[in-house]
């Protein structure tokens, strides 16, 4: 007899289960070059990769829709009564997509990504979550250190479509007087008088320090967990998996099967690899399955074993071939083809669950400074998924070859990948996405089962 049927509903419930029928709208607050924008995208990307469907509503782009050649920062004066019309009419605008996506698009939270400075703008954005039934939590982000500023100045701003020219010192000069302009009406977030009833959360100079008011429900507690592990430091993260196993030469998947030969080499050459790049400070971390154990004994350094970070359970197919899978339980063996994500083995993991389990992974790599992490198919699939902002349905075919190191390195709104082959041989075991038969193209048909 098969465990109950994978296609019934899972014990453990997404995070967008927890959502009530009322969706959130996320209102960013403080000066231009504090990290709003940062924040808002790595935000989405987390909260998308949780199973909360997500969307950022950047206030930039509806400004430069509306105002195709950017001047100078005389643009964002109080006092220029025509620009202040033209920026509310493209709060307005946003605000009404923001209304679509959370109504008609099945969007669960908007992030409204605008500086938001001043009580009259947020009275207009509490209105219209009011007059909608919508939640709202601020996220106010607070930066008086003047090196960080101007380095996100460069980072960021320099390469902005306002300033097609990139003339570094120019740029700088008119972005800090464009700062100049919000601050002369900026009204921060009043915790114990005029904003004391609202939820928000105030990150002060890059999450050295925190105040949090009035949490309303376990997905803003998610959204403050996660902003409060964030961290701006420069590091890089290294993934890849184990060493080829005996199970991998086989066909085989799941188990806990010992280096072949030339996984063997592959731990050597990983170990060359770390003192090749001068990696002496590298954290290393492993699954508690003996492949990836047998890698990290090789590299001679310290390393931490996460049982969190074992490889996808398979249930009932556990070391099975997919020709055996596919004998034994054809219908099994079709369901997963059809929604490999939502596909949970009998007695077994679906990615879905796989991704709810590597989330304390997540926030430690968000932490922590430069980590290998030596893991397994489906898990780096996980992971680098988040670090991509890949799509659910794009996670499990994502290409993670054996013997093939990826340096991720954090950079200003996305990050920069490297892959490094390591120059020993291994079998493939991915295989591509299976075309599926639709009904409006009946000539399509299942060629292949999908993998780990």
């Amino acid at each position: 007899m098969l465990p109950p049927h994978s296609s019934d509903p899972a014990p453990n419930p997404t995070w967008a289960s927890y959502m009530t029928n009322s969706p959130t709208v996320i209102v960013m607050i403080g000066l231009p070059a504090r990290g709003k924008t940062y924040m808002s995208k790595k935000l989405t990307r987390y909260l998308n990769w949780i199973g909360v469907p997500t969307k950022v509503f950047n206030l930039g782009v509806y400004r430069r829709e509306a105002v195709r050649a950017y001047k100078s920062y005389d643009f964002f004066r109080h006092d220029n009564e025509e620009a202040m019309k033209i920026r509310k009419q493209c709060a307005l605008v946003a605000l009404q997509d923001v209304k679509a996506y959370l109504t008609g698009e099945g969007g669960q939270i908007a992030v409204f990504d605008a500086t938001n400075t001043t009580r009259e703008r947020r009275d207009l954005i509490q209105a219209f979550v009011k007059e909608n039934s919508f939640k709202v939590f601020f996220v106010e982000s607070v930066c008086d250190d003047p090196e960080v500023i101007a380095a996100n100045i460069l980072e960021v701003k320099v390469s902005s479509p306002d300033y097609p020219e990139r003339h570094r010192e120019r740029v700088m000069d008119d972005f800090l007087k464009r700062i100049e302009c919000y601050k002369v009406t900026y009204q921060p977030l009043d915790p114990d008088d005029y904003d004391k009833d609202l939820s928000f959360i105030k990150v002060m100079n890059v999450g050295r320090r925190f105040l949090v008011n009035r949490v309303q429900d376990y997905i803003q507690s998610k959204i403050v967990y996660y902003l409060m592990n964030i961290d701006v430091h420069s590091h890089s993260i290294y993934l890849c998996r184990h060493g080829e196993s005996n199970h991998n030469v086989e066909g085989r998947i799941g188990g806990d099967a010992e280096l072949s030969p030339r996984g063997k080499q592959f731990a050597h050459a990983l170990r060359d690899f770390i003192e090749e790049h001068k990696l002496s400070d590298l954290k290393v971390w492993t699954s508690q399955l003996r492949r990836t154990i047998q890698t990290a004994e090789e590299l001679g350094v310290p390393y931490e074993q996460w049982k969190i970070l074992n490889e996808i359970d398979a249930g009932v197919c556990e070391e099975m071939t997919y020709e055996m899978i596919q004998n034994s339980f054809p219908e099994e063996f079709a369901l997963r083809d059809q929604d490999k994500y939502h596909y949970r083995y009998p007695g077994g993991e679906s990615y879905q669950d796989l991704v709810q389990r590597l989330e304390p992974v997540i926030m430690e790599l968000e932490r922590q400074g430069n980590v290998l992490v030596i893991c397994h198919q489906a898990v780096m699939r996980c992971l680098l998924a988040y670090f991509l902002d890949k799509s659910a349905e794009d996670l499990p075919y994502m290409k993670c070859p054996l013997h093939t190191v990826l340096k991720l390195t954090p950079v200003a709104y996305g990050c920069k990948v490297e892959m490094f082959y390591l120059n020993v041989e291994a079998v493939n075991t991915h295989r591509d996405r299976p075309l599926v038969s639709r009904p409006e193209s009946s000539c399509i048909k299942v060629h292949s089962a999908s993998s780990n």
